[in-house]
């Protein structure tokens, strides 16, 4: 049986010489600062949401790969690099091709086989259940950030691993699974809010202070929420192509 190391084991500082970490997993581990020579990484996978957000490089043989990795998703996601607008006209223009790029891959999914939306790649959220993530990220960042209203969230909401864990209310989303179709129009509800909030955002409302959800403590203002929301959307939308590909490959 493999071994298994959680967040109960403290790694800082480990070296590693000759180990055989072939096939290894490391999920929601902090790598910031590992050094790793004379290395083979070839098939190596590496996900970070986070690559590019700090000052700090991503060395591949002495060379950054920051800047060439987001350029390439630019390029693969017409529309990604509009994210970091930051004038109202900038911001609508960035949610409407956020909009066309969800409606083609909404259209994709339906021209798949039945239970696709349903469908797990390598224990990842279903396509459905991303949805439901981003209905929740919604209800968070504009609901409750930005609007600061007391009860923002949506039951079909889908929180991640960590929410619960972090000992916040789970009795505000539903017990029950909902339905595809009862994922889309929650979906499309909350798509319709961001597009309604930025038909009226004007530079002064930009700049607005807010307080982070997660950490009230870390000032906001409605600018860098709706940039959250932005580079929520991109991301996720980034994981869910990925794993339409492999089911159309076969391979989920």
């Amino acid at each position: 049986m493999a071994t298994r190391f959680s967040g109960s084991d403290d790694l800082r500082g480990a070296t590693f010489v000759g180990a055989d970490l072939r096939g290894a997993r490391f999920v929601g581990a902090d790598l910031c600062g590992v050094v790793m020579r004379g290395v083979d990484v070839l098939g190596t996978d590496i996900d970070s949401p986070w690559l590019g957000e700090g000052d700090e490089p991503l060395l591949v043989n002495g060379v950054d790969v920051v800047g060439f990795v987001d350029a390439e998703l630019d390029r693969r996601f017409p529309g990604r690099a509009e994210r970091r607008a930051t004038d109202p006209d900038g911001l609508r223009s960035a949610w409407a091709a956020l909009e066309r790029t969800w409606a083609a891959t909404l259209g994709r999914v339906a021209a798949m086989p039945p239970g696709t939306a349903d469908v797990s790649v390598d224990g990842e959220w279903s396509f459905a259940q991303t949805l439901r993530h981003l209905v929740m990220a919604t209800d968070t960042w504009l609901g409750r950030a930005i609007l600061e209203q007391d009860r923002p969230y949506h039951p079909v909401g889908q929180p991640d691993a960590g929410y619960e864990a972090d000992g916040n209310d789970m009795s505000i989303f539903s017990e029950h699974v909902p339905s595809y179709a009862e994922v889309l129009e929650a979906r499309a509800g909350r798509v319709a809010m961001v597009r309604a909030f930025l038909d009226e955002v004007t530079p002064e409302v930009l700049l607005a202070p807010r307080r982070n959800p997660w950490a009230p403590e870390h000032p906001e203002t409605v600018l860098t929420c709706l940039h959250t929301i932005l580079g929520e959307e991109w991301e996720h939308h980034r994981y869910a192509v990925r794993d339409l590909d492999a089911v159309d490959a076969g391979v989920a």
